[in-house]
């Protein structure tokens, strides 16, 4: 596959085509577990914040609750989840991740940084270095990003 001119010819392109890069391994990653990129997300969120309800996640998710209740009703089909009323309250359910759900998705983190060492490959320590220097100040002034 024949890269294009107008892809190689601003620096900002470059970052976007190694954003894609990053991206695309951790979709792969996904992929492999037959997760959802959003269903990744939430199990993650709930192995990290045990017991958040529905509208906690829709707002973490920037979802809707209507959306969240599927998927929230997909990983409990898988056993990945669980709900649980509140003192007898069946209005109130908490998810949690089960164990299963929290080994599924063991790792990630150690798969992303084996795909950022892949990216930086090419590049020595004085490199990576110096590629950190200039995009910490690019992105000093730059609003946070959220997601």
């Amino acid at each position: 596959m024949e890269i294009p001119e107008a892809m190689l010819d601003s620096s900002l392109q470059l970052v976007r085509w190694i954003g894609w890069a990053q991206r695309k391994a951790g979709e792969d990653w996904i992929r492999e577990r037959e997760l959802s990129h959003e269903q990744a997300f939430v199990l993650g969120y709930l192995v990290q914040n045990p017991g958040m309800i529905q509208r906690e996640i829709a707002e973490v998710s920037r979802t809707s609750a209507a959306s969240v209740s599927s998927l929230l009703q997909g990983l409990e089909r898988r056993e990945l989840i669980e709900r649980r009323t509140e003192d007898g309250n069946e209005r109130i359910k908490r998810a949690y991740a089960t164990a299963s759900g929290a080994e599924l998705i063991a790792g990630f983190d150690t798969a992303m940084a084996a795909a950022d060492e892949s990216i930086l490959t090419p590049l020595n320590e004085d490199e990576r270095a110096t590629l950190h220097a200039l995009l910490t100040k690019i992105t000093a002034d730059l609003p946070e990003p959220s997601r």
